[in-house]
C-alpha cells in the first residue's frame, strides 16, 4: 500500500484486476464507494466494487486493500462474494460522480467533473479530496473545450449532503465523528423507525461497532429488521465474541440460519465460542489475538500492535506460537509485552522474548477465577489454551467488566449519558 498522503485518480482504478493473498485474480475494479458528508468535508472511502465470474458485483472494503501499485489491487483476507447492494448512505463515484455539473465556489461558475483523486489519510483509510474538473458543461461525448483544473473537495458545492431533508444520511453525518459508544447513545433514544432507518444506512463496520455498544433488547431489534444476507455481514464485522453474545441471545432457529450465512471461516470462530459456557474464559474470550511464530521480528510484532482496527487491551501484548496462526493454532509458546518490544532492538526475533513464567487459562476457568487472574498479575488481556496446547483466544478486561457489571448496564450508562447531556 501506498504510505500516507499518496493521490489516486479513480478513473485509473477502472479496470484494474484484483488479487486474493493466494494471487489468483477474483475479479476486476468497476467502481469505489464513498460517503458523502455534510459542511463540504471530503467523502470518505468505504471500498471497491468489484466485478467477479458470471458479471457478479461484490464489495470490497478499502480495509481489506493491501496495496493499488503497479496496476493491480491486493486484497487481504476473505473476501466476501454476496452481491454488492448499494445503500442510502454510499455513493459511486463513476456512477454517480463523473460528469456532474458543480459549482465553484470562488467565481460561481459552472464547471464539470472528469475525475476525482482520493488520498490516504493513514493506513487503510481513503478520502477524497481532489477534483479535476472543466470549466462550464460539457456534453455527451465531453467535446466542450473548457479550462481544465484540478481543485480541493471544498471548493465545489452541488456534492455534498445538504443540511436539511437528507433523512438518516443527515444524522449519520453529523455524528459520523463520534465514538461508537456515543453513537449508541444516540440510537438508543431514536424511534424503532428512525432506530432502523440509521442502522440501514451505516455500512457494516460502523454498524457493527455500534451494536457492541448497545444494550441487548436493541442488538436483537436492529439485527431482526436487517435483512438476513446484511445481518450475516454485520456479525462477521463484529468481534467473535459480542458476535456469539448476540446470537445466543436469539432463537436457536434464527442464529443457526444466520451462521449458515456467516463466512465459513467467521461461523467457525463464533460457533468455537458458542460452544463454551458464558461465564467461562472460553465463552469470554475473542478469537483473534494477535499470533506471531517464534521467528518474527520486533519490528513485525510492532507493526501489527499499530494496527488501528486492534482494541487497546489487545494490543497490550502479542502471542507466540508454532503455526498456525489462526486460532486455534500450533503450540502455544508465551507472550510478548508491548513494553518490552519497545525496548528490543527492531531486528530480536520475538522467539527470544517470550514471558512464559505464568500458566495460561483452561477455557473452562469460571469468571471468579478469570478475574482474579487479571487483578493478581496486573494483566488487561490473558492467553486461553486448551489441553493440546493450543492458543485458542484471549481474554481481555473490557470482556470481563461486561459480564461482573449488572446486565442492565448497558442501559443505565446510555440513560446516565442522557441525563448529563441534559442537565450539564
Amino acid at each position: 500500500m501506498a504510505g500516507a498522503g499518496s493521490r489516486v485518480f479513480i478513473s485509473h482504478l477502472s479496470g484494474l484486476p484484483v488479487f486474493d493473498p493466494n494471487g489468483d485474480q477474483v475479479g476486476r475494479v468497476r467502481d469505489v464507494v464513498v460517503s458523502l458528508r455534510i459542511g463540504g468535508r471530503p467523502p470518505r472511502v468505504l471500498g471497491l466494487v468489484v466485478e467477479v465470474i458470471g458479471r457478479r458485483r461484490i464489495f470490497l472494503p478499502m480495509t481489506r486493500v493491501t496495496s493499488l501499485e503497479s496496476g493491480q489491487v491486493l486484497a487481504t483476507g476473505v473476501i466476501n462474494l454476496r452481491r454488492f447492494e448499494q445503500r442510502p448512505s454510499e455513493t459511486l463515484v463513476l456512477a454517480e460522480l463523473l460528469d456532474r455539473t458543480v459549482v465553484r465556489t470562488k467565481t460561481d461558475e459552472e464547471v464539470t467533473v472528469l475525475d476525482v483523486a482520493m488520498v490516504q489519510a493513514r493506513l487503510r483509510e481513503w478520502e477524497v479530496r481532489k477534483v479535476f474538473v472543466q470549466v462550464g458543461r460539457v456534453g455527451r461525448l465531453r467535446k466542450a473545450r473548457g479550462e481544465t483544473l484540478t481543485l480541493d473537495w471544498s471548493e465545489l458545492t452541488g456534492f455534498s449532503l445538504a443540511e436539511e431533508g437528507q433523512g438518516a444520511a443527515n444524522l449519520l453525518a453529523t455524528f459520523e465523528q463520534l465514538r461508537p459508544a456515543d453513537l449508541a447513545n444516540v440510537m438508543h433514544h431514536l424511534s424503532a423507525k428512525r432506530r432502523a432507518e440509521v442502522a440501514a444506512a451505516l455500512d457494516d463496520d460502523r454498524l457493527a461497532d455500534v451494536l457492541e455498544e448497545l444494550p441487548e433488547d436493541d442488538q436483537i431489534e436492529i439485527i431482526g429488521k436487517l435483512k438476513e444476507e446484511r445481518a450475516a455481514d454485520v456479525l462477521e464485522a463484529m468481534d467473535p465474541d459480542d458476535a456469539a453474545d448476540l446470537l445466543s441471545d436469539l432463537p436457536e432457529e434464527d442464529a443457526e440460519r444466520l451462521l449458515r450465512l456467516m463466512e465459513p471461516e467467521d461461523a467457525a470462530s463464533v460457533r468455537r465460542l458458542l460452544s463454551y459456557e458464558e461465564d467461562t474464559a472460553g465463552g469470554l474470550m475473542t478469537t483473534e489475538p494477535i499470533v506471531l511464530e517464534p521467528d518474527a521480528t520486533v519490528a513485525e510484532a510492532l507493526a501489527r500492535v499499530r494496527i488501528a482496527e486492534n482494541k487497546p487491551a489487545l494490543a497490550a501484548q502479542v502471542y507466540v506460537c508454532r503455526p498456525p496462526n489462526e486460532t486455534p493454532t500450533g503450540k502455544y509458546l508465551g507472550t510478548v509485552h508491548f513494553q518490552r518490544l519497545l525496548r528490543e532492538p527492531p531486528f530480536t526475533l520475538v522467539g527470544s522474548l517470550v514471558d512464559d513464567d505464568l500458566d495460561p487459562l483452561p477455557p473452562d476457568t469460571p469468571l471468579p477465577l478469570v478475574t482474579s487472574y487479571l487483578a493478581a498479575y496486573n494483566l488487561v488481556a490473558a492467553p486461553v489454551v486448551d489441553e493440546a496446547d493450543h492458543l485458542v483466544g484471549a481474554v481481555t478486561v473490557d470482556d470481563v467488566l461486561d459480564h461482573l457489571l449488572p446486565e442492565d448496564w448497558r442501559e443505565a450508562s446510555l440513560h446516565a449519558a442522557e441525563s448529563e447531556t441534559v442537565h450539564g
